[in-house]
């Protein structure tokens, strides 16, 4: 009877995994050429943006919230490091006073000060108005599609992409060091120094305190409000990156920038296992949800299945995520 309870518990655990898994063999079998290495380094650094997204709403859902506006919020700060880095030879660019190319780290620097902001109204308003983060960043998601909308309408020929990048910016984006492309080292970097946040600060103890039960972290003495304005924070710089790299990325910035982004965030940090009773989740099972996430869209498009059955696909793998993340919290109880 204990054995049978065992294995009952290691498949509701890894049923996700076996069934993406199986999956992933389904298209493999349909198309070997897809285990190509050059197919898998493109996964991985179209995986590294979205991972880096998911990496700053892990920390949210780990507080038991969410956040639907980091797509959106992603897509302004793609606009502005992408309007700063227009090549200064292309006529319609939209600054036209700058005639020399920009250092890279001014328009990183600027958006991440956008992201935060976004970020930090919606920390605000979980931390100090006591509003449910599916609601505040409901809204806050609105509002940042109507500063990027207003944004790249304000161009002097009229809203058009935000295109013909400095090469220098691409190149330093899309490139590639010591045999791997520099957008899998920006994530590596970024998902280890969230480790350490996680794992080895007061910070990331706090955030797991919080998100496991807030009234027992507030009697324990932790400053509730401030240690989650603290995780908005950081999520702010994460998709402050993103974005930056994101545009280099695309190279061409639009409206539609970021439409969806944190839907594929979200997911990724649920197959990965942060679970959205709040107090659970890795680092490294954020990397992998994220990655297994990209492994299926890749997958999906690389077999040329109809683009709006994706999207049932992709709805799918979110319900099951969600029921087995619930049936586990309710196995517990």
């Amino acid at each position: 009877m204990e054995e049978k309870k065992k294995w009952s518990e290691f498949l509701l655990n890894y049923a996700l995994y076996f069934i993406l898994g199986i999956m992933i063999i389904f298209v493999i079998i349909a198309d070997p050429s897809f285990l190509s290495i050059n197919n898998m380094w493109k996964i991985l650094a179209q995986a590294s943006t979205r991972g880096i997204l998911a990496l700053g709403v892990a920390g949210m859902i780990v507080l038991a919230g969410t956040d639907l506006s980091a797509g959106r919020i992603l897509g302004c700060g793609a606009a502005i490091s992408a309007s700063l880095l227009q090549s200064v030879t292309y006529a319609s660019r939209m600054y036209k006073g700058i005639t020399e190319p920009l250092p890279l780290w001014v328009p990183l620097i600027l958006s991440i000060v956008v992201c935060v902001v976004f970020c930090l109204v919606n920390g605000f308003g979980v931390a100090k108005l006591h509003m449910h983060a599916f609601i505040i960043s409901l809204g806050t998601q609105l509002i940042a599609y109507g500063v990027l909308c207003l944004y790249i309408d304000s161009q002097e020929g009229g809203a058009q992409p935000l295109a013909s990048l400095d090469p220098h910016y691409i190149e330093r984006v899309n490139g590639w060091t010591l045999g791997m492309p520099n957008l899998v080292w920006f994530f590596a970097i970024c998902a280890f120094a969230m480790w350490i946040i996680w794992n080895k600060t007061t910070l990331g103890k706090n955030m797991f305190a919080i998100g496991g039960n807030t009234e027992a972290a507030a009697v324990s003495g932790v400053n509730v409000a401030k240690n989650i304005m603290l995780v908005y924070l950081v999520a702010g710089i994460l998709y402050g990156i993103a974005a930056f790299l994101e545009a280099g990325r695309i190279q061409s910035v639009t409206t539609a920038t970021g439409l969806n982004y944190d839907l594929d965030a979200i997911s990724g940090c649920v197959i990965g296992g942060v679970s959205f009773n709040g107090g659970i989740g890795t680092i490294p099972g954020v990397i992998i949800g994220v990655i297994i996430l990209q492994v299926i869209n890749y997958s999906l498009y690389y077999l040329g299945v109809n683009a709006y059955l994706q999207y049932v696909i992709k709805g799918l793998i979110i319900i099951l995520a969600v029921a087995i993340d619930v049936r586990k919290y309710i196995a517990k109880k």
